[in-house]
C-alpha cells in the first residue's frame, strides 16, 4: 500500500498538474503586481505630465481647457521664465548642490574608510555618534543653527546652506559607504601595505574604485536633498539673487500671480535636472544599496 501511494503521488499526471498550477499562480501574482505598480506610476507621473503640458499654455487656456493639449504651444513661456529670475535660482542651486555633493562624498568616504578599517573603542564611539546624527531633526536645530551662522557671519551666504547640508547628509552617507567598504576583501589592503602603499593610497586606489556604485548612490541622495531643501534655504538666505530653486520659486510665484504658464515653466526647469540625474544613475542607486546591505 505504501508503494502504491508513493507511485500515485509521483505519477506523471500529478507532476504535470503541479507544474501547471505554479506558473499560473505566479503569472496572476505578477500581473496583479504589475497592474498595481502601473496605477501607482500613473498617480505619480500624471501631475508631472499635466505640469509640463500646462507650461506651454496661456493663462486663459489653462483655466478654460484644463485637461486638453495646448492649441498653441507657447515656447516663449520658458524663455520668459528664464529671464524673469529662474536662471539665477537655477545656477545658485547648481553651485550649492555641487559643492554639497563634493564635500559630503569626500568627507563621508574618508570617514567611512576609517570606521571600516580600524577597530577600537574610539571608532565604536564615533560610529555611535554618526548613527545618532541620523536622528537629528532639521526643524529642532533651526534656531541654534541660525544663531551659530549669525555669529560666524554666514547668514545670507551660500556657505550657510552648504555647511548645513553637508552636516545633515554626512551621517547617512557615512553609514552607507561604510557598509559597502566592509565588503572589500582585506587581502587587497594587506597586499597593498606589503607593496609599500600608504593608508591614503589604499583608500584612493583600492576602496574608491571598488565602491563606485555606492558613491553614485550617495551623490543621488545628497543631490536630491540639497536641490529640494526648502526650510534652510528660506530662513538662511534673504537676498533674492542668492536664493536657490525651492525658495526662489516662492518669490517667482509672487511676481507672477496671473501668469501661470510662465510659473509652471519655471517649475519644469527646476524639476528636470533631478529627473535626468535619477534616470542616468538609477542603476547605480539600486546596485549600491543592494550590495552595501549585504554586510554591515
Amino acid at each position: 500500500m505504501i508503494k502504491t501511494q508513493l507511485n500515485n503521488s509521483t505519477s506523471p499526471r500529478s507532476m504535470v498538474t503541479n507544474k501547471m498550477k505554479i506558473p499560473v499562480q505566479t503569472r496572476i501574482t505578477k500581473n496583479i503586481l504589475f497592474l498595481g505598480l502601473l496605477i501607482f506610476a500613473c498617480i505619480i507621473l500624471y501631475p508631472l505630465f499635466w505640469m509640463v503640458i500646462s507650461s506651454f499654455k496661456g493663462y486663459q487656456e489653462i483655466y478654460n481647457n484644463v485637461w486638453a493639449l495646448p492649441t498653441e504651444w507657447k515656447l516663449e513661456n520658458y524663455s520668459l521664465a528664464w529671464s524673469k529670475g529662474i536662471s539665477s535660482y537655477f545656477f545658485n542651486s547648481v553651485y550649492v548642490t555641487g559643492l554639497t555633493i563634493i564635500l559630503t562624498v569626500f568627507i563621508g568616504s574618508m570617514s567611512a574608510f576609517v570606521l571600516s578599517r580600524y577597530k577600537n573603542r574610539w571608532i565604536d564611539a564615533g560610529l555611535l555618534f554618526t548613527i545618532g546624527g541620523l536622528m537629528m531633526n532639521p526643524q529642532v536645530a533651526l534656531i541654534p543653527l541660525f544663531e551659530i551662522l549669525t555669529v560666524t557671519n554666514l547668514i545670507d551666504t551660500h556657505w550657510a546652506l552648504i555647511l548645513t547640508y553637508v552636516a545633515y547628509r554626512l551621517p547617512l552617507t557615512i553609514i552607507l559607504i561604510r557598509a559597502y567598504f566592509l565588503t572589500v576583501p582585506k587581502e587587497l589592503s594587506e597586499s597593498a601595505l606589503m607593496d609599500g602603499c600608504t593608508e591614503f593610497g589604499i583608500y584612493w586606489r583600492i576602496y574608491l574604485p571598488l565602491s563606485v556604485p555606492i558613491l553614485f548612490t550617495s551623490v543621488i541622495l545628497t543631490a536630491y536633498f540639497a536641490w529640494n531643501e526648502f526650510l534652510f534655504a528660506t530662513v538662511f538666505i534673504n537676498s533674492s539673487e542668492l536664493k536657490t530653486i525651492p525658495s526662489g520659486l516662492m518669490v517667482f510665484r509672487d511676481a507672477l500671480r496671473t501668469d501661470w504658464g510662465v510659473l509652471l515653466s519655471g517649475m519644469v526647469i527646476a524639476t528636470v535636472p533631478m529627473i535626468l540625474l535619477l534616470i542616468f544613475l538609477q542603476k547605480y542607486l539600486v546596485r549600491g544599496l543592494a550590495e552595501g546591505s549585504v554586510k554591515g
